[in-house]
């Protein structure tokens, strides 16, 4: 069994935005986040090659990580105020209808963030899987058996154990760790002052774990990285709390129901199908 599991809005987001130029098809109808989408979507099945698929999305639902820190993701643009032309959602029905045509399983979260979904099928399931996404917090799930795509292309990068180490000086366990040290500025999280990606990673190395590092932060060699750092122990918490991806136990599929077979289809096969092409 090699399982893909497939960031859905992750992926919108980049086509949509990536793509050259507002597309319309014979209608009328704006189809370019449709295309990317499906296009990159094949891409990425025939790089990887899964027997089991997901595509799973973030529903416009109550974020529980708000509760632990109001500010989380404030920073996100409310796309209910956006116009259609410029609203990623706007085409969503179009990609659902493109995944029911497919045959592969597709899901809203709705009392949680696709990330918890995707960490609980990792931790539920110790079976090969892909994470296919540009979400950084998806690193601390690597290991021998789960390995993070990043798609782009010709220039797509698979993220291992050794990809991990190499930028960043840690092992993939202590990811959310590191990060709790660093901040996130996408997700709206603050970091802690005089600590930047190699201070942190020099923490995470000489005391192994933020628990240590807390407990011995008297002991931190540097000045004001010392006092930062005590300062801060309350928001190094909250932002592990925010980072650290434990899963969920309740998923929205089984194994079985997401077998998948590639028949060969092309975009404009699936685009054609769903009436968006003649």
């Amino acid at each position: 069994m090699k399982l893909l599991l497939i960031d859905g809005s992750n992926l919108l987001f980049q086509m949509f935005f990536g793509m050259p130029a507002r597309i319309i098809n014979h209608e009328g109808k704006a189809i370019q986040g449709t295309l990317g989408f499906v296009g990159a979507l094949l891409k990425i099945i025939r790089m990887v090659k899964p027997t089991h698929v997901a595509v799973l999305f973030d529903g416009e639902t109550h974020n529980p990580r708000t509760d632990v820190d109001a500010e989380y993701k404030a920073n996100r643009e409310d796309y209910r105020q956006v116009g259609e032309e410029e609203n990623p959602f706007s085409q969503l029905p179009d990609i659902y209808e493109a995944l029911d045509f497919l045959g592969i399983c597709h899901a809203e979260t709705t009392d949680c963030e696709t990330d918890d979904w995707i960490a609980g099928y990792v931790k539920k399931y110790k079976v090969e899987t892909v994470i296919s996404s540009f979400d950084s917090d998806f690193f601390q799930l690597i290991s021998d058996r789960v390995t993070i795509l990043r798609y782009r292309g010709e220039n797509t990068v698979l993220c291992d154990t050794e990809y991990i180490r190499a930028k960043f000086g840690i092992e993939p366990p202590q990811y959310a760790e590191f990060k709790s040290l660093t901040g996130d500025t996408a997700d709206n999280i603050k970091g802690v002052g005089k600590v930047g990606p190699k201070t942190a990673a020099q923490l995470m190395k000489e005391f192994g774990s933020l628990e240590e590092l807390i407990r011995r932060a008297e002991e931190i060699k540097k000045p004001s990285v010392r006092e930062s750092v005590k300062a801060s122990t309350e928001q190094i918490k909250k932002n592990y709390q925010l980072i650290c991806l434990t899963g969920v136990s309740a998923l929205p599929f089984e194994p079985e129901e997401l077998v998948f077979m590639d028949n060969g289809v092309t975009t404009t096969e699936v685009l054609r199908g769903i009436g968006l092409r003649k």
